[in-house]
């Protein structure tokens, strides 16, 4: 007997990732959703432009404050999410950026892990103290250091999950009750997991954020930012924002969304691959280390478990030989993969700290973050499981 479907029920991510805000922005019959490259919009009745302009009524003014284009972009993560309102922004670090500035002032204290992405820990080491903003940032899987940092008082909690190199796992849930007992506004970092793997709202986060120019887009041909969360904050946020003009563009827009069409499919083949990929060189007789949140091994696995529905599609790796000079033999044999700062493409992409995620960084900086000069950042892409591992083979015996 065929079990009848129920027609109300919440569609599957896979499906939102298709349809999720585009029909209503659909034109003349067609089936995609336009690039609209104008500037500004024009209103003959004066009433209609001042409702627009004031927020009373659905339209758009000028390009730097909102355009059809990205509002189905971001119309179509926020139902990913689960969140009430999501803007974006011109960059992953736009994005990052604006919120930060948005919800911190002179005088306040923001909390946050060691591990963060380059460019964040640029913005916590070399920026907010210049505006007076207190940064404390603990080891990432000390989650009662966090917990009594937090206790302290903070006007942020900011956190991301899995790490960006090495793939630390941060328990969501119960880092965004403590940090809720104590009135603080918890952010999460969600570009490596993406909505497919992984939703911090659900968690209990306040506001989630991406570079859509990883995953989301998978096809390093856009760059872009986005954040979700509560309608006020996201408001908050947007304001900034289009006052800051980090405004994404609407070509980027239709990029990042015909890149998600297929995000459900990239994921499932990157999460697959990426296990399997780890699983070989944590045998493999050259390779010291394996950071992968889906190894039993893996310090953050349990964690992992609970609150993700895979394990992503980055992994890093050490040598034994602890130089740069091995990554530098190493990276110019494989095959299948780009030497490139990005990650998230359906193509394979490698690179070291150094030149990648922590370029901004010196050294003794990278080393202090536990970082070593012979740690590979190896993103996988959707090239069929058994090449890649045959490529990093061969790469490796020579």
């Amino acid at each position: 007997m065929v079990e009848k479907m129920n027609s109300k029920k919440k569609p599957q991510l896979g499906t939102q990732s298709v349809w999720a805000g585009e029909k209503v922005s659909l034109m003349q019959n067609a089936t995609q959703v336009p690039i609209v490259n104008s500037v500004s919009y024009g209103y003959k009745d004066l009433d209609e432009w001042l409702e627009v302009a004031h927020g009373k009524k659905e339209g758009h003014i000028y390009g730097r404050n909102t355009n059809p284009t990205v509002d189905v972009f971001e119309n179509k993560i926020k139902k990913l999410e689960g969140g009430e309102a999501a803007t974006s922004a011109s960059t992953g670090m736009g994005i990052i950026s604006s919120t930060l500035f948005t919800l911190l002032s002179p005088g306040d204290r923001i909390v946050s892990i060691k591990d963060t992405y380059g460019g964040t820990n640029k913005i916590f080491t070399e920026f907010l103290p210049r505006f007076q903003i207190d940064v404390t940032l603990c080891d990432t899987v000390d989650l009662e250091a966090i917990e009594t940092e937090v206790a302290k008082g903070c006007q942020v909690l900011y956190l991301e999950t899995p790490t960006n190199p090495t793939v630390k796992i941060v328990d969501i849930k119960r880092l965004a009750k403590t940090a809720h007992d104590t009135g603080a506004i918890v952010i999460v970092d969600n570009t490596f997991a993406t909505p497919i793997n992984q939703n911090p709202l659900s968690l209990g986060a306040d506001l989630v954020l991406h570079s859509a120019t990883k995953f989301l887009g998978g096809h390093a041909d856009a760059l872009g930012g986005v954040i979700c969360g509560p309608k006020e904050l996201i408001k908050q946020i947007y304001h900034f924002r289009e006052i800051n003009g980090v405004t994404l563009h609407p070509t980027a827009a239709y990029l990042l969304l015909r890149g998600m069409k297929t995000l459900e499919l990239r994921i499932r083949q990157q999460n697959k691959s990426a296990l399997k990929i780890a699983q070989y060189l944590s045998t493999h007789p050259s390779i010291g280390h394996v950071y992968y949140p889906g190894l039993s091994s893996h310090k953050g696995h349990d964690i992992a478990k609970k609150q993700m529905r895979g394990f992503g599609g980055v992994l890093s790796f050490e040598f034994k030989e602890n130089s740069l000079d091995a990554v530098k033999r190493f990276i110019p044999h494989l095959r299948y993969a780009h030497a490139a700062a990005n990650l998230g493409a359906v193509e394979t992409v490698v690179g070291p700290p150094a030149t990648t995620s922590h370029v901004e960084c010196t050294a003794e900086e990278r080393v202090a973050l536990g970082i070593s000069e012979s740690l590979i950042r190896y993103s996988v892409g959707i090239e069929n499981t058994e090449d890649l591992i045959a490529d990093l083979d061969q790469a490796l015996s020579q």
